[in-house]
């Protein structure tokens, strides 16, 4: 028996429980969505991509998607580095804070920052005691909310991608950077930050993938006002029943992330596998 037949045969559960999970399920929906009274039908996707509303609806995933990714990221990044720079004692007691959030349900989390961004809560009430906002504001129910509450859901997975690449940066190349006459920042602008691309990118991925499909916060902290997609197929299947519509709105959602994902894997993979 070759290796490759033995290495076929260890994957086999592992793939065989894949295509159970995901490819039966996605395959059932692609049938779903085209299904119509007389056959196969578009008119599910020609309905969507002509209704402004589901357009504005797509748009507004994928743009606080983005903007989630780039605050994680810009947050991210100078955490996994101080972690990986302190001491080992230090560094634990980082990690435990960082992983701690993930031991709690996402809706726990949601709800308290519910208390928090709400008219009463304490972030409007001291910008209002700032005299920074009228007496009348608050953050629920708007995008930033959104923002806010996602941020801090999917922080932890881009810090800790981040964090694996860097601990395995040799410390040498930025001493020798720093010995030619680099500044700190310059030293990690030019050898830290391009070093540690491919864990920007795994943390990157993981953020933008889990936002763009993330219903419980943005429902919860944006409301009926604020809709995604998610909170737009689960409407479409627990409130008007429209199985089929939402189906099409699935795989709308599921190909605009990989049209979103396929070059930005594409063109970092060329230089970084």
């Amino acid at each position: 028996m070759t290796d490759r037949t033995e290495n076929l045969i260890l994957a086999l559960p592992g793939l065989l429980l894949l295509a159970l999970a995901f490819f039966l399920p996605i395959g059932q929906m692609l049938v779903l969505s085209v299904e119509g009274e007389n056959g196969p039908t578009l008119e599910h996707f020609i309905r969507f991509l002509s209704d402004p509303f589901y357009l504005g609806v797509l748009w507004r995933t994928v743009r606080l998607s983005l903007v989630i990714t780039i605050i994680c990221a810009a947050i991210g990044f100078p955490l996994a580095y101080i972690m990986a720079r302190i001491g080992a004692r230090t560094r634990l007691w980082l990690i435990v804070m960082v992983i701690l959030p993930l031991m709690t349900s996402v809706v726990v989390r949601t709800f308290g920052w519910m208390v928090i961004l709400s008219r009463g809560g304490l972030i409007p009430d001291i910008l209002r005691d700032l005299g920074l906002v009228n007496r009348n504001f608050a953050l629920m129910q708007t995008e930033t909310a959104i923002v806010i509450g996602m941020v801090q859901v999917l922080l932890p997975f881009m810090t800790l991608s981040i964090l694996g690449v860097i601990t395995r940066i040799d410390r040498r190349l930025e001493e020798a950077a720093r010995t030619m006459g680099c500044s700190f920042l310059q030293t990690v602008r030019t050898v830290v930050l391009p070093l540690s691309l491919p864990g920007l990118v795994a943390g990157s991925l993981l953020c933008f993938t889990l936002s763009a499909s993330s219903f419980v916060t943005p429902n919860l902290l944006g409301g009926t006002r604020i809709q995604v997609l998610a909170a737009s197929i689960y409407k479409s299947v627990t409130q008007v029943l429209d199985w089929p519509f939402a189906a099409a709105q699935a795989v709308i959602l599921f190909v605009g992330i990989l049209l979103v994902l396929a070059p930005y894997v594409k063109m970092t993979g060329r230089s970084h596998g």
